[in-house]
């Protein structure tokens, strides 16, 4: 299961590379295009939006499965194991009813818009809201996995903390970590 979501958020990774670049093609196009050329591309607007929204929430199933979301442990991690466990526990089932709530939002969405075209492309508007659906269904899965993995004590206790005080602090312990394993 480990090497199955491994895989799934590296091809995610690249198609969050290539939703990038495509965006960037786009944007930078229509701007040259105006200076040099007096015209555009007309659904640059549009597409570069959507591609913006999806590579977001592409990038939260990732960051998600790296826990790379920054949050505050003040509290927990002045905790006993117990207590770190009960909050990541009641956190992943609050997250998972998070993630419910986002699934069904953006299903009945997509219900209604399915047949809405999009004013410029023409597009049906339901695959904005799609990105909805698959961030939901994908980060259920990662948070079930995660909810199963707490409860069942396969978590060591430095692991029951899964959020980053800061960006240049999970850095620089990952590096210490990168370290370590080169001395061995």
């Amino acid at each position: 299961m480990t090497t199955l979501i491994d895989r799934y958020c590296k091809a995610l990774e690249w198609l969050i590379a290539l939703l990038l670049a495509a965006m960037v093609l786009l944007v930078f196009g229509n701007v040259v295009l105006r200076y040099a050329a007096n015209s555009g591309i007309t659904v640059s607007e549009e597409l570069s939006r959507w591609l913006f929204v999806w590579m977001t929430f592409l990038g939260a199933v990732v960051a998600l499965k790296e826990h790379g979301h920054l949050g505050t442990d003040m509290l927990v991690s002045r905790l006993g194991p117990g207590g770190k466990k009960t909050c990541l526990v009641l956190a992943q089932v609050l997250m998972l009813y998070a993630t419910w709530l986002l699934f069904s939002g953006s299903v009945a969405q997509a219900k209604i818009n399915w047949d809405v075209e999009a004013p410029v492309s023409g597009l049906s508007v339901a695959i904005f809201y799609a990105s909805g659906i698959v961030f939901a269904v994908s980060t259920g899965v990662l948070l079930l996995r995660e909810l199963w993995r707490t409860l069942s004590g396969q978590l060591r206790d430095d692991e029951l903390v899964m959020v980053q005080e800061s960006e240049d602090l999970a850095a620089l312990e990952a590096k210490q970590a990168h370290d370590a394993a080169q001395d061995r």
